[in-house]
């Protein structure tokens, strides 16, 4: 039987190297990844610098810049203030790895559907970002030093629109020919513990819909002809996931308490992850269950998370705006 349609589908570029690297038991050629730790907030910065080594994870040659915060689900103000001077510095420094100047105009393209909570990051971001570009062409002797061209705009999704969301931004680029192309969308993850608490930077662009099976014209530099830098969040999880990490879950506990696992869970038991999420895969898919799934808080969360991007994205793009208090600039 052909199981390619129940591979695991993840939009974060960290566990599809994770995946493929426990498929092969060790490190990816062509994968490089740095990972650093500041008061709660992992930073992993991965390199594909091969076909070969994209290929092997499912992903586009480029950067991946992923931060995880395990506590953000914990509404702590405090550490959401960290995570966005964090976030602004380390996309600043994105920005400059790309060789994007002070004075490039940049266009913010707000991702996903605003009617459905768990897939409204896009246009939430866009809601808060901080738009400048009607100054520079209005009164631009009123604008300040510090300050760049800063346009955005959400496109809707093409179920309410009938317009691929990439034929929109083909237009507005067309027209108002920005230098940089940002792209803020939501998320699929495999990973239960990384719903709602972690974010993707990428200089590969970006495919709407990929993380839940859809298949979409992209916006990346080839298409659109400027560079294109994708923002993501996962806001969602496959049941198939749930299933599987809830067997996962009761090996362990079963474990502790018996010798006797393998009587338990049979074949379950000794079958490695990537074998039993197929399987669970294949169960569900046929009956209709493998449903998309979001927490219960996400309408809090999505809120939260636009603002730190929102925030991060007004300090990295603007020098006249303090990194150390960029929550004051969100309106």
């Amino acid at each position: 039987m052909d199981l390619s349609m129940y591979a695991v589908r993840t939009d974060l570029a960290l566990e599809a190297r994770e995946l493929a690297e426990a498929g092969t038991g060790g490190a990816i050629p062509g994968v490089e990844s740095q990972v650093e730790e500041d008061e709660g907030i992992k930073i992993t910065r991965m390199t594909v610098s091969t076909p070969e080594g994209g290929r092997a994870i499912g992903k586009l040659p480029g950067r991946y810049l992923t931060f995880e915060v395990p506590k953000l689900r914990e509404k702590d103000s405090v550490l959401q203030d960290k995570v966005t001077t964090q976030f602004a510095r380390m996309f600043h420094d994105f920005l400059q790895r790309m060789e994007i100047g002070p004075e490039a105009k940049v266009l913010i393209i707000g991702l996903g559907n605003w009617n459905v909570t768990p897939d409204s990051l896009g246009p939430l971001v866009v809601e808060n970002v901080l738009v400048t570009r009607h100054y520079f062409q209005l009164a631009p002797l009123s604008v300040h030093p510090g300050y760049r061209s800063v346009s955005a705009v959400a496109p809707g999704v093409l179920g309410t629109t009938g317009i691929e969301s990439s034929e929109i931004v083909q237009g507005l680029v067309e027209h108002s020919k920005p230098d940089l192309v940002i792209a803020v969308d939501a998320l699929a993850s495999r990973s239960l513990e990384r719903v709602n608490t972690t974010i993707q930077v990428a200089d590969t662009g970006i495919h709407p819909g990929s993380g839940i099976g859809n298949k979409r014209k992209g916006l990346t530099h080839d298409i659109l002809g400027v560079p294109v830098i994708a923002i993501g969040v996962p806001t969602v999880v496959y049941a198939s996931t749930i299933v599987n990490n809830s067997i996962d879950l009761m090996t362990r506990h079963f474990a502790q308490m018996t010798d006797q696992t393998g009587q338990i869970l049979g074949m379950l038991d000794s079958m490695q992850e990537q074998d039993r999420l197929q399987l669970v895969k294949e169960v569900l898919d046929p009956l209709g269950h493998d449903l998309l799934v979001t927490p219960k808080e996400i309408d809090q969360f999505i809120e939260d998370i636009a603002n730190i991007i929102a925030s991060g994205l007004n300090a990295a793009l603007h020098d006249a705006i303090d990194m150390e208090n960029v929550s004051a600039y969100t309106h």
